[in-house]
């Protein structure tokens, strides 16, 4: 049994090859690189209250944090869930046809409380959403990606900039970082990059006054600003779109989205 946010769920046992808890900066790193490795294979990481398609959730932060790595058939995902309740044997009950169409769902129990528990399969979700991912992925992005673009990487985590900043590399942009809002303007007063990856919090200025003195200054009033961030609320959402950030992207972020949203941005920038 797990928990994802105020809900119960059932996992089959036979589907967990290992559990871990994990410390919160090994969680933040984590999510950076997007996978868990264990005996030599990579297990892409999901946050299960996403997977049953919140995707707004935000990433509940404990000081231990489990994960549960699974395997169904050949696949394999690392999925972390808000809480462990144990092992119990638990009746399948009937579902009924409408929801046993449904992908991953694998039945229904009712707990001694009587509170009713669908039993799912998270790999089976987690292979929907990539089919829906692979429909919707950008057409030719690197026909469009401006090759001396400058994209600058404002976040205090050192492997979430190495990690973004390979990505972009790969991808043909030149890239600076900044450990937070201070350093980011800082740099801004010798350089102006295409595109900000913003981070929200960060030691000494976060993102929320990095993106309010960038709007407020001519020079970069105009500058895309792709916020990256474990917030994910829609509080959080709508004060950075007030503030004028272009994009809003919960962590771990998608790194075809990401790279659409960079291209597309660069796209419209003089050459």
């Amino acid at each position: 049994m797990v928990r994802a946010a105020q809900s119960v769920y059932a996992l089959p046992s036979s589907m967990v090859e290992h559990v871990q808890q994990v410390k919160p900066a090994e969680l933040d790193a984590l999510y950076a690189q997007h996978h868990v490795t264990w005996q030599g294979k990579n297990y892409p990481l999901f946050y299960l209250p996403r997977v049953l398609g919140d995707e707004q959730a935000e990433v509940v932060s404990q000081p231990h944090n489990p994960v549960l790595l699974l395997r169904s058939g050949e696949q394999r995902i690392a999925l972390h869930v808000d809480g462990l309740l144990g092992n119990q044997e638990v009746v399948v009950k009937n579902i009924g046809p409408q929801l046993a169409r449904l992908p991953g769902i694998a039945g229904a129990t009712v707990s001694t409380s009587g509170e009713v528990i669908l039993i799912i399969n998270p790999v089976a979700f987690t292979q929907r959403i990539a089919v829906v991912r692979k429909i919707a992925k950008p057409a030719a992005i690197s026909e469009i990606v401006h090759r001396k673009s400058l994209v600058m990487v404002v976040d205090d985590s050192l492997t979430v900039r190495k990690i973004t900043t390979r990505l972009l590399e790969r991808s043909g942009y030149q890239v600076v970082t900044a450990k937070d809002g201070v350093d980011a303007l800082e740099q801004l007063m010798e350089i102006t990059p295409d595109v900000m990856l913003l981070d929200i919090e960060m030691p000494r200025m976060d993102g929320f006054e990095v993106a309010k003195r960038l709007r407020q200054d001519s020079k970069t009033q105009s500058l895309p600003i792709i916020m990256i961030t474990s917030r994910t609320a829609d509080k959080h959402r709508n004060y950075a779109l007030e503030l004028g950030v272009n994009e809003y992207l919960g962590k771990p972020y998608q790194e075809e989205e990401l790279l659409g949203h960079i291209a597309r941005f660069v796209s419209r920038s003089p050459a």
